[in-house]
């Protein structure tokens, strides 16, 4: 049986390493980002937030891009941190609020687009949407995007591999994209949030599949990143990624091969 671990606690597990978690993570693809600049006016002098930005692995695209002022909401003071250190010049059009987004207070109705990478499922997302159209100025766009390691109707022979390891003991990822009988998946559910809340107007919804060749210390380090591993006793998660190591080495001499699947939710701010 697995163990609950309350979300307060998963969602602070990051901050313990987060040189490991920047490591462990694959930079979302590119045409994430090109979308955002044909659809949503990201480049230079477009006012941004961006809710948990974590170590910074779109914080640092987004400021490349033009973002300017980018206003990044993170709870994390470690995790603020170190995205501050990993940061150059392009720091001064940075603007940090160490906050929950839930509580941050930010100006509302002047910002063009605000961004959350996988993300935003550590907000309680249906009052989240609604603080997030506050802050959007009329005609702004919001962006929200997760990467799914693994396609869950498609598994790689990688995943299909570990599927012992998840019997035996419950592990992250076994449940990504997994949905209850007779409930809609995530990207549904979300879709439908934007599209029912009154406060957007055309709602997309865009995948790109992306795939990953990785080294044996690749897997354990993406693995390692995940909450429902960081927040496992150390004896049991040390275990669990040994057990990762081995069968990556044995099954697949040391280079596994999945999809990263990264699906991207735009939507514009109605006028109120």
């Amino acid at each position: 049986m697995s163990r609950y671990v309350a979300r307060s606690v998963r969602r602070r597990s990051f901050g313990g390493d987060p040189s490991g978690y920047d490591r462990g993570r694959p930079p979302y693809p590119r045409a994430v980002y090109d979308l955002l600049e044909r659809r949503c006016g990201l480049g230079p002098g477009c006012a941004t937030f961006e809710v948990g930005p974590g170590t910074g692995i779109a914080t640092r695209e987004l400021l490349r891009r033009g973002a300017d002022p980018l206003v990044a909401v993170e709870a994390d003071p470690r995790m603020a941190r170190f995205l501050v250190s990993r940061l150059g010049p392009e720091r001064r059009r940075l603007h940090l609020v160490l906050a929950p987004f839930e509580s941050a207070v930010l100006p509302e109705g002047v910002f063009d687009l605000g961004a959350a990478a996988t993300s935003f499922h550590w907000t309680g997302e249906r009052r989240g949407i609604r603080k997030v159209a506050r802050l959007l100025r009329p005609g702004g766009w919001w962006a929200m995007w997760w990467s799914r390691h693994g396609d869950v109707d498609r598994p790689s022979a990688f995943h299909r591999a570990l599927q012992p390891l998840y019997r035996r003991r419950p592990a992250p990822g076994r449940a990504e994209g997994r949905r209850r009988r007779g409930r809609p998946r995530g990207e549904d559910r979300r879709s439908e949030l934007l599209r029912t809340s009154g406060l957007f107007s055309a709602v997309e919804r865009r995948v790109f599949r992306v795939p990953l060749t990785l080294r044996t210390e690749e897997v354990v380090a993406l693995w390692s990143s995940f909450s429902d591993v960081r927040t496992r006793p150390v004896g049991e998660q040390r275990r669990f990624l040994s057990e990762l190591a081995r069968i990556a080495d044995e099954q697949f001499g040391g280079t596994v091969r999945f999809d990263n699947l990264v699906t991207v939710y735009l939507a514009r701010r109605t006028p109120p």
